[in-house]
């Protein structure tokens, strides 16, 4: 399966909250969770260096209807719950089409 679909967030926690959102945004790839999907091929969670109540989530999905399939699903609006719970602040949503790179952890 190849990536065609993909976006970008960048989330503002509530003051002193971002590790509690990272690691809440992580749980996005337990078994049963959005990311845990076939379908979702990239997830990443990072922090930033500058400001640790600011996190960034990459994800790439196979296509756009397989996102909005799954993130219509319980478990993934249950997530959204919560994030949005610690969340103080979000900024635009950047879509992508991924044209190529790597990952590797």
């Amino acid at each position: 399966m190849n990536v065609r679909y993909g976006f970008n967030a960048t989330l503002t926690a509530k003051p002193g909250m971002g590790e509690r959102l990272a690691d809440l945004l992580l749980t996005g790839l337990d078994a049963g969770s959005p990311a845990a999907d076939e379908h979702c091929l990239v997830y990443l969670v990072c922090r930033s260096a500058s400001d640790p109540d600011v996190v960034h989530v990459t994800e790439g999905w196979t296509s756009e209807e397989d996102h909005h399939r799954i993130f219509a699903g319980q478990a993934a609006q249950a997530l959204v719950v919560q994030v949005q719970d610690l969340v103080a602040a979000q900024s635009p949503y950047t879509d992508l089409v991924p044209v190529g790179g790597k990952a590797a952890f």
